[in-house]
C-alpha cells in the first residue's frame, strides 16, 4: 500500500500535492488574522487545558523511560531529529565556558528539548538544564520528570538565582506570548552568552498578525491565539547587547503558507 501511495504522490503535479498536504482533515489550521490578541483569545480553548498536560506527561514519562527519544507536542519520536544550529549554539556555549552549559530553557514544556539534544550533550561536563513553564507543568515536571540534571521553574528569577544560566533557549514558544517584545528584552537583561530562538513564527513584512492555531485532534483538541512576528522587531529587541550570530531555516509547516510566514531560528551572541 505504501508503494501505492508513493507511486500515485510522483505523478501529481507539485501544485496538488502542495495543496493536498495543506487542506488534509488533520493538519493545523490558522484563522485570521484579528485585531487583537484578546479578539483571538476568545475563540480558542488555550494551552492550559488538562488534556494538553496529560498526553504530554504521558509521552514524556515514556522518553524518560527509554521507550522512545523524545517527544514533541506528546508525539513521541523513535530516532533523534537534531536542529544542528540549536545544538551548535549550545556547545559554542559550553567551550567557552570551560565545559559549563546551564540552560534557561523558557516555555519548554516537560523536557522537549533536553530530550531531544541528550545524546549530544552529555558530553559536556558541567551541564544543567531549567525550564521555565506554567505551574502545573513544573507540577508535574517536579513529580515525574525532573532529575539531577533536569529542573523546573516557575519564574524566571527563580530559574536565575539558582540555575545561574548562561545560555537561554525559545524553541516554539514566542509567537504564543501576548507581549512577546517584552519578554524577550526581559530576558536579554539577563546577561546570559546566548540567546537561542527556534521554531518561531515570523513575516517579513514589518508587522506582527495575530491568528487563530487549530491543533489536529490527532495530537489533541486544542486552540490557542499565536502570532507571525515582524522579524526585523524581533532582530532588533536584542540590540545593542546582543548581535546576530546566524538564523536559520528551522521546522517545515506548509499551513503557515497561507499566512505568508515561516518557522525561523536564530543565535543571538552577547556583545563583550
Amino acid at each position: 500500500m505504501s508503494d501505492l501511495k508513493d507511486t500515485v504522490r510522483d505523478w501529481l503535479p507539485p501544485a496538488v500535492t502542495r495543496w493536498v498536504r495543506e487542506h488534509r482533515v488533520n493538519d493545523n489550521r490558522f484563522e485570521g488574522d484579528f485585531g487583537n490578541w484578546e479578539d483571538a483569545r476568545v475563540r480558542c480553548t488555550g494551552y492550559d487545558a488538562e488534556e494538553i498536560l496529560a498526553k504530554v506527561l504521558a509521552a514524556t514519562v515514556k522518553v524518560r523511560r527509554g521507550e522512545a527519544v523524545y517527544e514533541r507536542d506528546s508525539i513521541l519520536f523513535d530516532t533523534a531529529e537534531y536542529v544542528w544550529p540549536v545544538t551548535t549554539g549550545l556547545l559554542r556555549v559550553a567551550t567557552q565556558n570551560a565545559g559549563r552549559l546551564s540552560v534557561l530553557d523558557f516555555g519548554g514544556s516537560l523536557g522537549t528539548s533536553y530530550f531531544q539534544n541528550r545524546a549530544i550533550l552529555q558530553a559536556v561536563p558541567r551541564m544543567s538544564w531549567s525550564i521555565v513553564e506554567q505551574s502545573h507543568f513544573v507540577m508535574a515536571g517536579r513529580r515525574h520528570i525532573q532529575d539531577a540534571c533536569l529542573r523546573f521553574y516557575q519564574s524566571i528569577e527563580d530559574c536565575i538565582d539558582e540555575a545561574q544560566p548562561n545560555a537561554i533557549l525559545l524553541s516554539s514558544v514566542i509567537q504564543y506570548l501576548e507581549d512577546p517584545l517584552r519578554v524577550l528584552a526581559r530576558l536579554s537583561n539577563c546577561g546570559v552568552d546566548m540567546i537561542i530562538i527556534d521554531r518561531t513564527i515570523i513575516n517579513k513584512s514589518g508587522t506582527d498578525r495575530i491568528y487563530v492555531q487549530h491543533v489536529p485532534d490527532s495530537i489533541y483538541r486544542a486552540s490557542y491565539p499565536c502570532r507571525s512576528l515582524s522579524e526585523s522587531s524581533l532582530i532588533n529587541v536584542f540590540q545593542p547587547r546582543y548581535r546576530l550570530l546566524a538564523d536559520f531555516p528551522s521546522l517545515a509547516f506548509p499551513a503557515l503558507r497561507r499566512t505568508k510566514s515561516i518557522f525561523k531560528g536564530y543565535l543571538f551572541e552577547r556583545v563583550q
